[in-house]
């Protein structure tokens, strides 16, 4: 097993090759890495999960729709500080190691979902309060940004031999298993809650459970080994430059992430979209959330499996390929008959196809990448692919929805994102082949 190394910023090393016995890296330790990341995604989602009374509590206005707008535009605006995140973590986590960098993110979480779940309330406090659920969820984004690169670096360093996809697969299946926990604790507050505790507080006791966990997530991590040993590179070489080397990878790499994060946003969005335009009860649309997160988390570990046993680029392709397809008939259908059951069904379609195509991705990317620069470079690609196009994908949705008075426009836009995707896949070669040190 490779024992534990605990490196500083200001090591004098600017690259790592990977251990000769990483591959031995317990299957404890992988559960370890993504409990993490799960706790780390718990908390986001969750803010998209209760959008219509987070916009009431703090974004109060003189229409329900401008207040949902304000809400989901905050969202958004936490994607604004992933890539930033992503590159000074994954900077952080190619030259100091991927456990202090993972420790790293788990202490901002922890600050940003605290600071999330006590502000209070526009008319407490007045304009301080949407000035400090701002400030947080800049901070929760920069987080979560810095957090993928080295947690998804430290699967793929960890795998054995034939097994890196299953491995990356568990990267993508914590944030189901979030959602679906996210959903869990929705539907029970939904239950024990009248409308009007669940807009005064009830939106807030699932943010202070997240917390619960973190302390145990904190521990766990601080027990990681390290994947990355012995400096191969010389002091103060900036991984700038060896990063413009696989520019195009990670341009294309930006287009890959852009279908599975809208796919994955507006699946998250259909909580509020369900109670907003299809008019369901609350407690039928979080219904759609636990079959979706659900859905993602198995499905992305059969998309991994399979990116093993039949290479990635299949697997990131054909899923995509059906969800392009299927989605706006899928809508269709839920606009014209709107249920609960056809709710949770074209939710959890779209999840498992997300997390089919998604997994092949994740594990292909950093396997293009050299292990010096492989945190900061899928950083970049995950962080950008998802600023650009996952942070504005709620509001988008909404605002189009108002604006065009048509409740099909989250299909639409998953399919046209979903063909960008496509293009950008093709143009990746196979990877599986690939040897990641």
């Amino acid at each position: 097993m490779v024992h534990a190394l605990s490196r500083t910023a200001t090591t004098e090393s600017a690259s790592f090759s990977l251990s000769s016995s990483a591959n031995s890296v317990s299957r404890g330790y992988v559960a370890t890495a993504v409990l993490g990341n799960a706790v780390e995604f718990y908390d986001f989602v969750t803010y998209a999960f209760f959008a219509v009374f987070i916009g009431q509590a703090f974004f109060p206005a003189s229409s329900p729709t401008t207040s949902l707008l304000l809400s989901v535009a905050v969202f958004g605006v936490g994607f604004i500080a992933r890539p930033l995140g992503g590159v000074l973590v994954g900077m952080y986590a190619d030259r100091a190691g991927r456990r202090p960098a993972m420790l790293w993110t788990m202490w901002l979480i922890t600050l940003s979902t605290l600071g999330l779940a006590l502000t209070p309330s526009y008319a407490a406090i007045g304009l301080a309060a949407p000035a400090a659920v701002v400030a947080f969820r800049l901070l929760q984004g920069f987080a979560i940004g810095g957090g993928i690169g080295p947690t998804t670096a430290f699967l793929i360093e960890s795998a054995p031999v034939g097994r890196r996809g299953l491995f990356a697969s568990f990267q993508l299946a914590s944030q189901g298993a979030a959602a679906f926990v996210a959903g869990v604790a929705g539907i029970a507050m939904h239950a024990i809650t009248t409308p009007e505790q669940m807009a005064s507080w009830g939106w807030r006791v699932p943010f202070l459970v997240g917390l619960v966990m973190i302390p145990v997530a904190l521990y766990a991590r601080r027990r990681l080994p390290e994947t990355l040993l012995a400096p191969c590179a010389k002091a103060g070489t900036w991984a700038g430059s060896e990063l413009h080397l696989h520019r195009r990878t990670i341009v294309l790499s930006v287009f890959v992430v852009a279908g599975a994060t809208v796919s994955t946003y507006v699946v998250n969005f259909m909580t509020t979209y369900a109670m907003t335009t299809l008019k369901l009860s609350t407690g039928g649309a979080l219904s759609a959330t636990l079959a979706s997160g659900l859905a993602t988390c198995v499905f992305a570990l059969l998309g991994g499996w399979l990116s093993d046993r039949y290479g990635r680029k299949g697997v990131m392709v054909w899923p995509r390929a059906v969800a392009a397809l299927i989605t706006v008939p899928s809508f269709m259908l839920l606009v014209h008959w709107p249920s609960t059951v056809l709710l949770v069904l074209v939710a959890s379609t779209l999840a498992a196809l997300t997390g089919l195509s998604a997994a092949g991705s994740f594990a292909a990317i950093p396997e293009f990448l050299p292990a010096g620069v492989r945190a900061t470079g899928l950083a970049i690609a995950y962080g950008f692919g998802v600023c650009i196009f996952g942070g504005s994908t709620q509001f988008v949705v909404a605002w189009l929805t108002e604006f065009m008075g048509s409740p099909m426009m989250p299909a639409w836009y998953v399919a046209g994102t979903s063909l960008v995707t496509l293009v950008a896949m093709m143009a990746l070669p196979e990877s599986n082949a690939r040897d990641p040190r």
